[in-house]
């Protein structure tokens, strides 16, 4: 009972000591569609990204793709750690580290390859970058980002490196 007491001290002592620097606990969550994708390849792309504080968040990636010949396969997941440079709250120019799960299809039709699996899943570690801008009451935001990664178990038939790259909406809340 003690340990269950002195971790909920410990718990509660080091989630309200977190400064902020412009106190606003206010639209900590957001929510993204990344229509840049959309347009060119008709991906679609949803990013949800949580605020720790005012200049970094933790987030994510899922996408769909109903070609799975495309660049980046035809389904993605996966995490990402942003750091945020600008003057203003959440906004401006920030750093990302993002890993992605995605799956795909090879789209060589060679007769001599002989009996193989075209099907393809792959894990990437990548780094990435960015701006982005928010409205005054900070509720919606417009992104510009890209990024470089390194596929971890690539195929033969697979390139070794993977990028992303969007322009996206977000919306926060």
């Amino acid at each position: 009972m003690y340990k269950f007491i002195l971790f909920l001290l410990v718990l509660f002592t080091t989630t309200s000591s977190f400064a902020q620097a412009y106190g606003n606990d206010e639209n900590s969550h957001e929510v993204k569609l990344n229509i840049g994708q959309f347009l060119v390849s008709t991906t679609v792309e949803f990013d949800y990204e949580y605020y720790i504080n005012e200049d970094t968040s933790i987030g994510g990636t899922l996408y769909f793709d109903g070609k799975a010949t495309d660049y980046n396969g035809n389904f993605g997941i996966g995490p990402n750690l942003r750091a945020y440079f600008g003057y203003g709250p959440k906004s401006g120019l920030f750093a990302e580290i993002f890993g992605l799960y995605y799956t795909g299809e090879d789209d060589d039709d060679s007769e001599n390859l002989g009996n193989r699996n075209y099907d393809y899943s792959t894990v990437a570690l990548g780094l990435g970058g960015g701006y982005k801008w928010a409205t005054r009451s900070q509720k919606f935001t417009i992104e510009l980002n890209g990024g470089l990664g390194r596929n971890i178990n690539p195929e033969d038939f697979q390139n070794d490196f993977m990028f992303k790259a969007g322009l996206a909406l977000g919306f926060r809340f």
